[in-house]
């Protein structure tokens, strides 16, 4: 690689602000904030969304309601049957 024009690549700790859950991984994105683990200081990131809190993950996803839909579909097609279109 050629020097001096890479982001530096270094350990970061995400926190999912929904779990609390801490991890560390590696990459270059820069940040304000720090967190000290084992006595190390680590930049830290905040994550609004990880897989421990994402409900596709976790099982906890649901279904949007369709009936309300159905049922308003229904509605409003029950009002033009038996009519019939003329032509000209």
């Amino acid at each position: 690689m050629k020097a001096g024009i890479h982001p530096e690549y270094r350990d970061v700790v995400f926190l999912d602000q929904q779990t609390g859950n801490k991890f560390l991984s590696r990459s270059t994105l820069h940040s304000r904030e720090t967190i000290d683990i084992d006595g190390k200081s680590y930049p830290l990131f905040k994550c609004d969304v990880t897989s421990e809190s994402h409900p596709f993950y976790t099982g906890a996803q649901t279904r949007i309601v369709e009936t309300g839909r159905v049922e308003k579909f229904r509605a409003r097609f029950a009002r033009t049957q038996g009519t019939v279109k003329s032509g000209s």
